[in-house]
């Protein structure tokens, strides 16, 4: 049986890797078959646009594969219980099976698998929420206290002499290099002088 593997974090800075989950999910894939591929991401689950999770789906359809494991279901999707049941389907609809390492009753061939499944994922749904709404009401006491939040302000003497670089020629990569800004601040604030 040719097995894939999908690991997931969702941000590298807080700690967390993919190989912490990698270590144990190949083990595990060597169990139940050859492994054909891991597919590692550094991004939300609550997001649809992951590149590696799009290509496992793909690679399903391609019929490359035989079952995909995972080390929890919120760490194969965030995306609530109706998208990750599709993506389930998905799956099964293409022959591809599907385990989760530490939830051993979420199994493809298991005969409560969508009831189990759809429980799990409104779970995991309702965490990634929580965790909005923490972040949310950690900014508003920020901005409260008086912090300013975002990129700070640029003076009019910097947008003064992005304007006066220009006017000598300069081009724009050369003036974000000197001041140390990206090519579109630049552009931003010449666009600004010119209305």
């Amino acid at each position: 049986m040719r097995v894939a593997i999908y690991a997931r974090v969702s941000t590298k800075d807080k700690g967390q890797d993919p190989e912490n989950q990698l270590h144990q999910l190949r083990a595990f894939a060597e169990r139940h078959g050859t492994i054909y591929k891991v597919f590692t991401e550094e991004v939300s689950g609550g997001k649809s646009e992951r590149s590696e999770f799009k290509l496992l789906l793909l690679e399903a359809y391609q019929h490359k594969f035989d079952l995909v494991v995972f080390w929890r279901l919120d760490r194969f999707s965030r995306e609530g219980a109706l998208a990750t049941l599709r993506y389930l389907k998905e799956l099964k609809d293409h022959g591809v099976n599907y385990k989760s390492f530490t939830e051993p009753y979420l199994d493809s061939l298991g005969p409560f698998g969508d009831v189990i499944v759809s429980m799990l994922a409104t779970i995991a749904a309702q965490d990634l929420l929580k965790i909005s709404e923490n972040t949310k009401a950690a900014l508003a006491k920020k901005k409260a206290a008086g912090v300013q939040l975002g990129a700070p302000a640029k003076s009019a003497e910097v947008i003064a002499q992005v304007q006066r670089l220009k006017a000598s020629g300069v081009s724009n990569q050369a003036i974000a290099r000197a001041l140390k800004m990206s090519p579109s601040t630049v552009a931003k604030y010449l666009l600004a002088a010119s209305n």
